[in-house]
C-alpha cells in the first residue's frame, strides 16, 4: 500500500489530506476572518496556516493514521496552473510539503489548488475515470468562478478556462451579502439556510455572453434591497437564485458547444443545496460531498498516488 500525503493552504481553509489509492481521511480547518470583515490579508492567512498545519497532523496522529510509512507528499503550490498564478498562502504547505518529504526520503509532487479540486470532486463523486478523460467542470469558490473545459494531463489534469465572472466571484457576491446581512464569514451556509425561510423571489436576470458574466453589479442591487426595508431571507435567495440562474444559463451553453461531456462541480459554493438540486435535475451535473466540496487536501494526495503510482 503507497499512502501519500497531500497539504493545501489555501485563503480560507488549511487541510491535510492521506490517501492509500482507494480510501483517504481529510482533516482541514477553516482560517478565522475579524467579525465584519470580507477576508484576510495573505501575511494573516500564511500566519494562520503555519500555526495550523501542526494541530491537524497531531490529529492524525492521534487517530493512527500516521502509523504507516508515508511513500510521497504533495501540495498545491498555487491557485491554478498558468503562468503568474500566485498566493503567498501556499508557501505555508509547500515549505511543510518539501520539508517533509526530504526528511522522510520520499518523492515531493506539486499541484495547483484548482486541479486539487476537479481531482477530489471526481473521486468523491464516485467517477474517478473523470481524471481520465475529457469533461466540463466548474470551480466555484469564495474566490473563482471558472468554467473549465478539463483534459487529461498525462496522470493531472489540465484546466482550460472556457468561461465564468469577468469580475467578482459568486463566492465573492454571496459572502459580501452575507456580511451586509450580519452574517458571519465566509456566509454560504449561513445564506443558503436563510434562503429557506424566503417568501418571495426576486431573482435578476444577469447578461450572459456566451459564457462569460459579470456579477459586480449585483452588490449594488443588494445594498439597494437593504436600504429598502427587504426581508433578510429575501435578499439571501435574491443573491442565490441570481447566481444559480446564470451558472445554469452557462453550462446549458457550454453543454450545446461540448455535446456528450459530463459535468463536473466543486469548489465551495458548490456545496450549496439550491444550487446542487437545480444542476443535477436540469444538466445531470456531479457533484462531490460538501466536505469534498469545499477546500480541502484531498484531491491533493490522490494526484501525489498518481503521479507516484505512474512514476511522474
Amino acid at each position: 500500500m503507497s499512502l501519500c500525503l497531500g497539504l493545501d493552504t489555501s485563503n480560507y481553509t488549511t487541510s491535510v489530506a492521506l490517501f492509500d489509492g482507494t480510501d483517504g481521511r481529510n482533516v482541514g480547518k477553516l482560517l478565522e476572518v475579524p467579525e465584519g470583515a470580507l477576508g484576510l490579508r495573505q501575511s494573516d492567512a500564511l500566519f494562520q496556516h503555519i500555526k495550523r498545519l501542526p494541530e491537524l497532523f497531531h490529529v492524525l496522529r492521534e487517530e493512527g493514521r500516521l502509523d504507516h510509512p508515508v511513500s510521497a507528499v504533495g501540495a498545491s503550490t498555487r491557485p491554478r496552473a498558468v503562468e503568474g498564478s500566485y498566493m503567498p498562502c501556499f508557501l505555508a504547505g509547500t515549505a511543510q510539503g518539501r520539508t517533509l518529504a526530504d526528511t522522510l526520503g520520499v518523492p515531493f509532487f506539486e499541484c495547483s489548488h484548482q486541479q486539487g479540486h476537479v481531482a477530489a470532486a471526481a473521486w468523491s463523486s464516485g467517477h474517478p475515470e473523470l481524471m481520465d478523460k475529457p469533461h466540463l467542470a466548474w470551480h466555484l469558490s469564495g474566490g473563482t468562478t471558472e468554467l473549465l473545459l478539463v483534459t487529461p494531463d498525462e496522470v493531472n489534469v489540465k484546466a482550460e478556462k472556457l468561461g465564468g465572472t469577468s469580475d467578482i466571484s459568486a463566492g465573492q457576491l454571496i459572502d459580501r451579502t452575507g456580511v451586509l446581512l450580519g452574517l458571519p464569514f465566509p456566509a454560504g451556509k449561513a445564506v443558503d439556510a436563510l434562503y429557506k425561510k424566503a417568501d418571495i423571489c426576486l431573482e435578476h436576470r444577469v447578461k450572459l455572453n456566451n459564457l462569460t458574466f459579470s456579477l459586480s453589479g449585483m452588490e449594488n442591487k443588494v445594498k439597494q434591497l437593504l436600504s429598502e426595508g427587504e426581508k433578510p431571507a429575501n435578499i439571501a435567495r435574491f443573491t442565490l437564485d441570481t447566481v444559480i440562474s446564470v451558472i445554469l444559463r452557462a453550462t446549458q451553453e457550454a453543454q450545446r458547444q461540448y455535446p456528450g461531456l459530463p459535468v463536473l462541480c466543486s469548489g465551495g459554493v458548490a456545496s450549496n443545496s439550491q444550487l446542487r438540486a437545480v444542476m443535477e435535475h436540469i444538466c445531470h451535473a456531479l457533484f462531490a460531498p460538501p466536505q469534498y466540496s469545499t477546500d480541502n487536501a484531498m484531491g491533493v494526495a490522490i494526484l501525489a498516488h498518481r503521479m507516484l503510482e505512474r512514476g511522474i
